[in-house]
């Protein structure tokens, strides 16, 4: 490793072992993530793609359509 990313990589591994509550907050944090992407995505963000089209070539062709749309009236 070069000097600088070593020292700031020396920096936050002091830091984070040093830590007493940040380690609690980091993993509430890290459950907060898992909640946030995983689980509202199974439940409020379904597969419109699969649910609506049945062909590989249909799903493209929407994909296109709408991106060619929204880029051409900027």
């Amino acid at each position: 490793m070069t000097a600088r990313p070593k020292q700031l990589y020396l920096f936050y591994r002091d830091g984070f072992r040093s830590m007493v509550m940040g380690r609690t907050l980091w993993k509430i944090i890290a459950i907060k993530l898992f909640i946030m992407f995983a689980v509202l995505k199974l439940f409020f963000f379904p597969d419109y793609l699969t649910t609506n089209f049945n062909t590989e070539r249909d799903r493209a062709g929407h994909v296109l359509e709408n991106l060619t749309r929204y880029t051409s009236t900027r």
